[in-house]
Parts: structure tokens; C-alpha cells; sequence
């Protein structure tokens, strides 16, 4: 491959990391507005079986075709999908029913953390000066933007049960993105994501069906059934879309950095819907995530 389509394909790489995180932003808004009203187990599994009933008109071709590939690699896929599909989200949505958005926010940036670890222990990938500069531009940045520059608001955070969820759900989608990096090579995106995707729901149904019977029953409403649209079709189907194609292009640790712009993105997003306010503070945490990601991220 020459330097210039090297060069294209890393462009290409970036954009479907952002794109991913972008949407994702959305997600831990609606997300958080829901949780009244649906229960963290029925909210994941409503929103893999719309991402499903979305993809599988543009997949199954594939899927089928391949099939003889996921069938020689039954292990892969049913542990992707049940760290993917079945864990990682169904934990974000038990953490937000018992800890705050800010927690959550914090908790939420260790993963790129995680990835560089797990990188680094199992795969000999170097940590060098140039990435432990980037990575702490990066935690500046976004630890300013969420506590909006005071100190006291850092200091006075009380951590529960919530938090643990949170943090293990980052552990999770952390190996999740390693196991992106070892896909079979004849595999296509579309087949992986369908295969996972149904893989992943079928765990979840059993959970779905306990919680439904002895906890809660979701309430479905002309609030609640768009929410479950959007996760379900942008922030599964489109944003585990987009970060498999930029973890294969990428690798896990390059894509992984870009997952700090979360909250700038959040909150771009609350600006627009949620009419919060925007400080000067905003965009000087921008300024450091992105020199961050820069630095990291180069060469």
C-alpha cells in the first residue's frame, strides 16, 4: 500500500472512531432520561432487537454466505458477542440507575486506559514518553470539561455501587476492542456485527424474560418507543458499525483514544436539546483532548 492510501485509510479510520463516538454521546443522554420507565435489562435488550430487525435486511446475504467461517470459529464470536452485546451496555444501564452522570462520565474515559494496558501486557505494544504525554493532555482535558475546572467538585465525588458496574463495563468494552483486532480475516464487518448482534441478544434473553416477571415491566410510550429507535438503530447498529471498521483500520489502542471526545460531544448535544450552557472552559478542554489524541496517535 503506498503512503498516500496508507494516509486515506488512517482518514477513513478516524472518521468512523468519531462517528462511533458521536453517536454514542446520544446514547448516555436518552439512556438517562428512560430509566423510570424501562429497566436497565429490557432497555438493552429492546435496543439489540431493533438494532437486529434494522441490519438483518442488509446482512443476512452475508451472514449466510459466511456462515461456514462463523461456524468455524464458534468461540470468538459467542464471547464477543456476550462482552459486546449482552454485558457491556446492559451494565451501563444497571450503573446509571445507582451512581451519577458525572461518576459515570469519569468512570466512562478509563477505557482507552484499559485498552493501552491490555495492549501493552498482551501484546508487547510499547508505552512510550510521547504516549504517556498524549494520554495525560487527554485526562486533563476531559477531568476539566466534566467538572468544569474546580477542583472541589473532584475532591467531593463519593463513589457506590453504580461506580463498580460503570467501571467494569470500561473492562469489558476495553477486551471487547481487543477481540475486534483478531477477528477472522475473511469475515466481513457486516457478517460480524449480524452474528454478534443475534448471539448477543440470545444471551440477554433469559435476563430479559426474569426481569420482565419479578421486577419491572418496561412502559412503552410515544416518549419511550423513539429513544429505543435511536439506541437501537444509531447507537448499536450504526456506532458498532463504525468502531469495528475504525478497531480494524486502526487497531484498538488509536481508535480507543478517540473515545475521550465523548463528552465534548455530550456536551455539544446537551447545548442543542437540553439548552445547558457552553463556557469558555468547553473548548480549552477541547483544545487539550485533541492535542492529546494528536500526540498519542502519531507515527
Amino acid at each position: 500500500m503506498s503512503e498516500t492510501a496508507k494516509k486515506q485509510s488512517f482518514l477513513i479510520g478516524y472518521l468512523f472512531a468519531f462517528g462511533a463516538t458521536a453517536i454514542w454521546s446520544g446514547n448516555f443522554i436518552i439512556a438517562r432520561g428512560l430509566h423510570d420507565n424501562i429497566p436497565p435489562v429490557s432497555l438493552a435488550f429492546y435496543r439489540w432487537l431493533v438494532a437486529v430487525i434494522v441490519f438483518l435486511p442488509f446482512a443476512l446475504k452475508s451472514l449466510i454466505r459466511e456462515w461456514g467461517i462463523i461456524q468455524e470459529h464458534p468461540t470468538y464470536f459467542s464471547i464477543t458477542a456476550l462482552l459486546g452485546v449482552t454485558t457491556f451496555n446492559t451494565l451501563i444501564y444497571i450503573a446509571g440507575h445507582t451512581t451519577t452522570a458525572m461518576n459515570l462520565s469519569l468512570i466512562a474515559i478509563t477505557f482507552p486506559v484499559f485498552i493501552v494496558l491490555l495492549s501493552r501486557i498482551l501484546y508487547k505494544d510499547p508505552i512510550t514518553a510521547q504516549k504517556g504525554i498524549g494520554i495525560t493532555l487527554v485526562l486533563i482535558g476531559v477531568v476539566t470539561l466534566i467538572t468544569k475546572g474546580s477542583l472541589s467538585a473532584l475532591l467531593n465525588i463519593s463513589f457506590n455501587r453504580g461506580d463498580v458496574w460503570m467501571l467494569l463495563a470500561s473492562i469489558i468494552f476495553a477486551v471487547y476492542s481487543l477481540f475486534l483486532r483478531h477477528k477472522p480475516a475473511a469475515i466481513s464487518v457486516m457478517a460480524l456485527q449480524l452474528s454478534i448482534f443475534i448471539l448477543g441478544l440470545l444471551f440477554l434473553f433469559p435476563f430479559f424474560l426474569w426481569e420482565q416477571t419479578t421486577i419491572q415491566h418496561a412502559i412503552l410510550t410515544r416518549t419511550t418507543i423513539p429513544a429505543i429507535l435511536y439506541i437501537g438503530i444509531f447507537a448499536s447498529l450504526g456506532a458498532f458499525v463504525f468502531w469495528t471498521k475504525a478497531v480494524v483500520i486502526l487497531g484498538p489502542a488509536k481508535a480507543g483514544m478517540v473515545y475521550y471526545t465523548l463528552p465534548l460531544f455530550s456536551g455539544f448535544l446537551a447545548y442543542v436539546f437540553l439548552l445547558e450552557s457552553i463556557n469558555i472552559l468547553y473548548f480549552f478542554s477541547m483544545l487539550l483532548i485533541f492535542m492529546g489524541i494528536v500526540t498519542t496517535n502519531r507515527g
